[in-house]
């Protein structure tokens, strides 16, 4: 079971990285796949790309996120 509803996942994810102090997060985009967040977007490292999963991650508890950000 799931801390917060799919519903209520997809514009958090997007308010963290919206609200995210590295600017490049800023711009990745969050999808809704069935019960699960797909990430997307590019970054100029994987560092960039764990935080990012990172902060959905924590405003996202109980919710499955898929990382297909790529990494330029």
């Amino acid at each position: 079971m799931s801390d917060i509803s799919i519903d209520d996942a997809k514009p958090r994810a997007q308010t963290a990285l919206a609200n995210s102090p590295i600017y490049e997060l800023r711009d990745l985009a969050v999808e809704r796949r069935d019960d699960m967040l797909l990430l997307s977007g590019r970054v100029s490292s994987f560092y960039y790309k764990q935080l990012a999963q990172e902060a959905v991650r924590s405003v996202c508890k109980g919710i499955e996120v898929v990382n297909s950000i790529r990494v330029e």
